[in-house]
């Protein structure tokens, strides 16, 4: 019951973003393509060598709003393999604002280098724009599909989708990320906000993006479906 509260929550507070954004414009409306680069593209020729977990994702991951990318939770994962002695490197490719689509379209050089792990966390834009659900289920498949490509395992993370386009979208943004994770055997993150949506002493005051406190529950959440890969790789050492 509480996670239940929790999602209607935040999906609520999603409700007074998506609003201004159906009227300016529609799900009809035309939207971005894969081809679309965000103008805030991460810097990636730093990549530090060794092996690398990329976390693409949006604004969520970026850290808006955060004093620092150090309470983001990518630095937070970073945290936890020190402590473990786990020798991976987390790149944080988070853009604020990107959609599924622009994910997509950088997701070459965001998996450039030794990248065992991807963590994929899109999709809470196209849900506040409304874009259709089939698309945000092409452009994660192409993430994920490129990604076992270059054999690189992957970490779905789920976000929900505001409710002002209708329950039937809904339910067809949620059930794009369990099935996808089904179908491709990728390690599963049903909500990424699990714990902190809704809750707030743990979101800033837009309602959406979490404090450094629920960052931290953020990483917990990531950290059960990373967890096991990394060990995994460890153990097949």
């Amino acid at each position: 019951m509480k996670a239940a509260r929790a999602v209607l929550s935040l999906i609520a507070s999603l409700t007074v973003l998506a609003g201004c954004n159906a009227r300016e414009a529609p799900r009809e409306a035309a939207r971005p393509s894969a081809a679309t680069v965000p103008a805030a593209t991460p810097d990636f020729s730093q990549k530090p060598a060794g092996p690398l977990i990329v976390a693409l994702g949006d604004s969520l991951t970026a850290g808006l709003g955060l004093r620092d990318a150090s309470e983001a939770y990518p630095a937070l994962l970073q945290e936890r393999l020190n402590e473990r002695g786990l020798n991976y490197h987390v790149v944080n490719a988070g853009v604020s604002g990107d959609t599924s689509a622009g994910g997509l379209s950088r997701l070459d050089l965001a998996l450039d280098g030794d990248v065992r792990v991807l963590i994929v966390a899109l999709g809470g834009n196209d849900g506040l724009r409304g874009l259709p659900a089939e698309e945000l289920r092409k452009n994660l498949q192409a993430i994920i599909e490129r990604a076992h490509e270059r054999r690189i395992q992957v970490v779905l993370a789920g976000m929900e989708a505001p409710p002002n386009f209708g329950a039937q979208y809904v339910a067809e943004f949620r059930r794009t990320y369990s099935d996808l994770a089904k179908q491709y055997h990728a390690a599963f993150v049903p909500f990424l906000l699990q714990g902190v949506a809704g809750i707030e002493s743990l979101n800033q005051r837009d309602g959406i993006h979490p404090t450094p406190e629920g960052a931290r529950l953020v990483a917990d959440n990531v950290w059960k479906a990373l967890e096991p890969l990394v060990a995994e790789h460890v153990e097949s050492k």
